[in-house]
Formats: structure tokens, sequence, C-alpha cells
């Protein structure tokens, strides 16, 4: 794959089903280098015949739902002021029609069982803010009182936009269209939408997920208060009644769960997504995400924290009966499992892929996957058969791709270390660059990765691994770096790039090169400041001074103490940034300016040191981008990316 080739990397999102499971409803993303945004619509594809075709022709159509009766279907698409409203279409096409005029966009949707209203929520600015005065420039605004530990989050900008919850009718598609009025001498009103909303929610808390209990009598939802001293990661689940708004508490702190989805299976049980965040109410690292019934009394876990990982960022639940289907991440692997509520687990598609959604009916489970060789497809699941029911990764295969070999190799103390490397074709030997996936409890996976593809066309074997503190392998390796970052870790990495060298003539580790983002950007910091064999590096929106992260960073008010504690001997011990004199690697430093979860100031920090210091240096920042850079950034933006990293190892590690 060329930098360009991202334009073939076509994502399918979380599929819906009809009830019958006749027919099936998704939304394909692509990045798009002449619109330089993300596009994409919606599909329809009959389970049984496997035919997609095109439902939708908007700009970036996403989140279908389908309706009880499968009639309709809702989605979210920008409206002419790029904020994304709710729509609703027959299923079977036809001009979308507006449901919402939201000033500051919707983010989730819900069919009430009846089918009649839709529950949706959206950030609510305060009046004179983010445009709701026409003409009035953010640099006017009024100062911004803040008193809790919270005040901004990475993607989204400050928090003074609380998520709140509404209802609205569903309009008849095939009612008449509104029309601009005329130039009269008095106002008309201009109309948009059929319904006004009801919004159930108000003040300063912000709700996340909207799911309607059996009877369509309330929501569930997941409260959002800011702390005014010390950050607490414990949930509560709040039922609010669609008529009136009252609220009752399904579920309160007491059961210490950090709850990451609700949802309510056909009887009315109520499944929650969570995970014990531990005595101090903010332990995220591996602390063993299950998954809990709510049948009144205290939740009940159905699996197992140690063997089963449910934490896979866009998991969720849906229901085949008494069983419920979600996603376990293992082994660089996403898998779907069932789940029965006595707490067994089977498999129900599994291999080489990472399922990314899924939706079941009628016995028929659709679900959408990406793989080696492709960035996304969907597939149906009978029995033990799988069945591709899409084929958009034949644009990225003609263009080239190749497929990693998996690897594992044993480190310097017994340990395991489990990764790939990707080689291109011919005898070689090939300058080798290491790449370090971000997180730490994340993990490289078997799907179709453009960054290691671009460097392999471009000449570069590439190894990359799991090390300990990574997701997928088990609670106790996904916290053994906890307050000992860089060391079980570095050896981890650094042994894997070692035997996979030795064991293979076709790499050439005398020419090498290190890179990664985030947790990535940290450890490939920490390396270079502890082994100067690399020709180069790139260190991307890394998590470079934990020092200064509690107080810039968006997570900084908890995630520090969980990976380098609070004593401050201990923190500098494990700080790139108190190592940076050792640095003589020529490094490019890469970030993007609204990076709220490893914010500016590490880069830029970081890099003056590295200058002050002597060390060959470079820094590229993007305007305008956040922390997804290379995974939702504006497409030019990631191919200028892409240029600037070619272009460093070109410099620094040329192919011969």
């Amino acid at each position: 794959m060329r930098p360009t080739d991202i334009e073939t990397l076509i994502g399918v999102g979380r599929p819906a089903i009809s009830s019958d499971g006749a027919f099936a409803v998704f939304a394909t993303s692509r990045p798009d280098l002449a619109a330089d945004r993300a596009v994409g619509q919606l599909w329809r594809v009959d389970v049984a015949a496997g035919s997609p075709r095109r439902l939708t022709r908007g700009v970036h159509d996403r989140s279908p739902r389908i309706s009880p009766d499968d009639a309709v279907v809702a989605f979210l698409r920008g409206d002419a002021k790029g904020r994304a409203q709710v729509f609703v279409v027959g299923a079977s096409g036809g001009e979308p029609v507006q449901v919402t005029d939201q000033p500051g966009g919707v983010s989730d949707l819900a069919f009430s069982p009846d089918g009649r209203r839709l529950a949706f929520s959206a950030r609510v600015p305060e009046p004179g803010r983010y445009g709701t005065v026409e003409g009035r420039d953010a640099a006017a605004e009024p100062p911004r009182r803040i008193t809790g530990i919270r005040w901004h989050a990475n993607g989204l900008g400050y928090l003074d936009r609380p998520a709140q919850l509404f209802v609205v009718d569903v309009p008849d598609v095939d009612a008449e269209p509104f029309y601009e009025p005329a130039p009269a001498l008095e106002e008309r009103e201009t109309r948009v939408v059929a319904h006004s909303a009801t919004q159930l929610t108000h003040g300063d808390t912000s709700w996340s997920g909207v799911v309607w209990t059996r009877d369509g009598g309330e929501l569930l939802s997941v409260p959002d208060v800011i702390e005014s001293t010390r950050r607490d990661l414990r949930d509560r689940v709040v039922a609010i009644a669609v008529d009136g708004g009252a609220q009752r508490e399904v579920l309160n702190r007491a059961a210490n769960l950090s709850v990451s989805a609700v949802d309510v299976a056909p009887d009315g049980a109520v499944f929650l997504l969570a995970n014990d965040v531990g005595d101090a109410g903010t332990d995220f690292v591996a602390p063993g995400v299950a998954l809990f019934a709510l049948d009144g009394d205290a939740p009940r876990a159905l699996t197992d924290p140690e063997t089963i990982d449910l934490g896979e960022v866009g998991s969720h639940l849906s229901f085949d009966g008494d069983d419920v289907l979600v996603q376990d991440r293992t082994r660089g692997r996403v898998r779907l499992v069932r789940v029965s509520r006595a707490g067994q687990v089977t498999e129900v598609l599994g291999g080489d892929l990472e399922v990314n959604g899924h939706a079941v009916a009628a016995g028929r489970v659709v679900a959408s996957v990406a793989s080696p060789e492709s960035f996304g497809e969907l597939v149906s699941v009978q029995g033990r058969e799988m069945r591709a029911l899409t084929a958009f990764g034949a644009a990225a295969r003609e263009r080239g791709v190749v497929v990693p070999v998996e690897r594992e190799v044993i480190g310097r103390d017994g340990s395991p270390v489990h990764g790939w490397v990707a080689v291109p074709e011919g005898e070689g030997p090939f300058p080798v660059i290491l790449q370090i996936h971000g997180g730490p409890y994340a993990a490289y996976g078997v799907h179709l990765f453009d960054e290691t593809q671009v460097l392999v066309d471009a000449g570069y074997a590439v190894l990359y691994c799991n090390p300990r503190g990574s997701a997928g392998y088990g609670r106790a390796h996904g916290r053994s770096i906890r307050h000992r970052m860089g060391t079980l870790d570095f050896f981890d990495v650094m042994d894997f790039f070692d035997a996979v060298v030795a064991a293979d003539p076709r790499l050439d580790g005398e020419r090498a090169g290190v890179m990664g983002g985030s947790y990535g950007g940290y450890l490939t910091a920490w390396i270079i400041a502890h082994d100067h064999r690399f020709a180069g590096a790139v260190v991307e929106r890394g998590f470079l001074d934990p020092a200064s992260f509690p107080g810039s960073s968006d997570i900084g008010s908890f995630f520090g103490q969980e990976y380098v504690g609070t004593d401050p001997a201990l923190v500098a011990a494990q700080s790139p940034m108190a190592m940076v004199d050792q640095v003589r690697t020529p490094t490019l430093v890469l970030h993007s300016e609204l990076d709220f979860r490893c914010p500016l100031e590490q880069a830029t920090r970081y890099y003056a040191a590295l200058k002050r210091g002597g060390v060959d240096a470079e820094m590229l920042v993007f305007p305008g981008e956040d922390h997804e850079l290379t995974r939702a950034g504006r497409p030019q933006h990631r191919v200028q990316r892409f240029d600037a990293v070619l272009e460093w190892w070109g410099r620094y590690l040329p192919v011969r």
C-alpha cells in the first residue's frame, strides 16, 4: 500500500438486523482525499442472497437502527452545518426525513419497543457558546468557571456541553415534505422537522447511553458527574421515566463498577458490560472486564475476567433467546462468543479476524469483521458456517497487501512474547522497523493495518508484538507493568526484536529503527534512552512526562497514578523526560495540536530537551487534529504524516 491507498480502507460499522433475520443494514466509512474527510453511506443486504446495495447517498451516514416492525431505518447524518442529526428512511430506500435539529448534534439513538418514538442523546451548549448566537466568535464568549477536576476531553474539548436525553415521535416517511417559504412581508417559520423533541434530563450531568426498558416506560442511562476533589470511576445506572423525566437508581456506586454498556434482553432482563475498579475506585488497568446480569440485587458475574476479556473498544451486546452475544479479545483476535445466563461461554465466530459489531435475529447472526486482507466486511453466521456478504477488501488487495506472519518467542525471564513480522517480497536483507502500540492496555491485532503495509511497501520489514501490559492475554499480563513501566514491557519488545531478527536472514538487525504512538511513543522514547542501536526513532503523540500529565491530560487525574504511581521518585524512575539527556538517536517527534489525551506540551518539552542535548531532532505538529490522527484524522493529514515518516526513514534508514 502507498500512503494514498488509505482511500481503499473501507470500514464496516455495527450492523442492524430485521426481526425475521431476512435483511441487515450497515454503514461503511472510508477516508476520501478529495473531500478530505471520512465518507460513507448506509447499505442494505439480503442475508440469504448476500446482495448488498446502497440504501442512502449522504456524505457520512452512520449508526443505523431498524424499527421493531422492520419498516423504517433511523440513522445519523450531518445537517447543513455539519451537526449529526437523526434521520429516518424507509427500509427499502427513499428520501430520508430529518427528525432532529439539535444545536449540539446527536450522538446516540434507539427506537422505542412499539416503534413510535426515538430516544437520543445530544449535547446541550450553554446559551451564547458554540455558535448558539449567530456571528458570535468563540473568542468573545465569557470565561469558563471550572470547579471540578475534569474540564476537557480528547476529540470534544471543554465539558460544558453535557449530553442530555430526549425523546421524539417518529415522523411518517411518506408524509408531505417541508418547503422553504417564499419572501413575504411577515416573517414565516421555516420548518425542518415534523415534531419537537422532549428533553428528559437537565443540568450539568452528562448522560451516556439510551436504552429502552421492555415496557417502553423508561430509559436506562449512565450519568457522569464531574468530581470536585478526586477521580472516581464507579458508575451508576439510572432509569428515567419517558413521561415526566422522573429518575430512579437501578445500580449504585456500591457495586464498584465502571459501566461501558447497558442493554435490555427481550424478556426485560438488564445486562451490563462493566469492570470492577478496585479499592481506590480508579483501577482500569486490566481489572477484569466482565458481563453482568442485573436481577434486582447485586450484579452477578457471568464471565471470568482471567480468561474472558470483553473490553474491546466498541464492544456491545446482542441477544439470542436467553443468551447474549459479545466480543472477546484474545491474542490479537476479537472473537464473538455466546454467554448463557448460567455462565457458559461458547464461540460463535473466531479465527484470524476481529469482530467489530454484531446483530442477531431468528437464529441468524451478522457481524462486521476485519481480517489480515480486509479492513471491513459484513459476514453471516449460521451454525459453524461463516459466509461473506460483502467484498470491500478487494480494492486494498489490488493495491498490494502483505499478510504478516505470526511469531512467539520466549523472553529473557521465560515469559512468552507474541507478535508478528511483515516482510517485503524478495530475499533481503531488509532494514527493520520495530513498531509499538498504544495503550498500554491495548493490543496489535490481525486486521489490515495501513501503518505496517505502507512501511512494507517502502521496503522495510516490520516487527510488532504485544508486550506485557497489553490486552487479550489475561488479567495478570495486563496488570504486570503497573508501577514498573519501562521494565517488563521494555524487555519484551527488545527480546522479540532480537529473537525474530536472529531467526530470519531476510532481516538486517544492523539497520533498524523504532517507532510508536501514545504509550508506544512512551516506550519508544524509553528505548532510545537505554539502547542506542537504532538508526532513528519516531515518537508520536507520546506519554512522555508523567509528572506533568495530571492537570494537562483529560485522563491525567487517574491514569498516571494507576501506571506510574504517585511517589515522585517512582514517577521519575519511569519517566522518559527524566531520561532524555541519555538519548543520542535521531528522533522525529509527531504530535497533534488538539491532542488532549497526551497534550502537545508533552511533545514540545521533550523536543526542546532533545535539541538542548544536541540530538538530531525534528518536530511535526498537525493543526486541528487530536489523539486520533492516524485513525480518524483528515485524510490529507494522514497522507502527509506518512510522507513525513517515510522521508525520515529514507534519511536515517535508507532502503538499499
